[in-house]
């Protein structure tokens, strides 16, 4: 799928959010500055939230406790070794929408489930995006 300019991938980022369920888990691969963030942002503005939606690199997890459902942003481009997901207090946001970037930093087994989507540069300010779509996500990927 072709996705345009950061606008653009804030607006996926929005109907994702209409369909997603609690439990739910998204991941958001693909180099610095392709839009993974961007992304996030349109998720969580679209649940609701009207404050500014920083990148967690530094927090490494960002909760959303206000919205329905409740989201962690979460970011693992710091996380230098698998185990470290255990001090992160993930297992608390089972019942919240987690919006993961850099999921390959902990491994592609951690989150079977997961609507995984990668983006890449394209042409110009094009975002190429490949998702593989789990079986929890029929009837609800591709977007409208």
């Amino acid at each position: 799928m072709i996705v345009g300019d950061e606008a653009e991938t804030a607006r996926l980022g929005a109907r994702l959010a209409a369909i997603a369920r609690p439990g739910d888990v998204i991941t958001l691969s693909g180099p610095l500055g392709v839009g993974k963030t961007a992304l996030a942002r349109g998720f969580i503005a679209a649940l609701g939230h009207k404050g500014d939606v920083p990148s967690p690199s530094f927090a490494i997890v960002q909760p959303y406790e206000e919205l329905e459902p409740r989201v962690w942003h979460v970011d693992l481009y710091r996380i230098e070794r698998p185990s470290e997901v255990e001090e992160l207090g993930l297992d608390y946001a089972a019942d919240a929408v987690l919006l993961v970037e850099w999921p390959e930093r902990l491994g592609a087994d951690l989150w079977p489930e997961a609507l995984m989507l990668s983006l890449e540069f394209g042409a110009g300010h094009e975002r190429i995006l490949t998702a593989k779509v789990p079986p929890s996500w029929d009837g609800r990927w591709p977007t409208e």
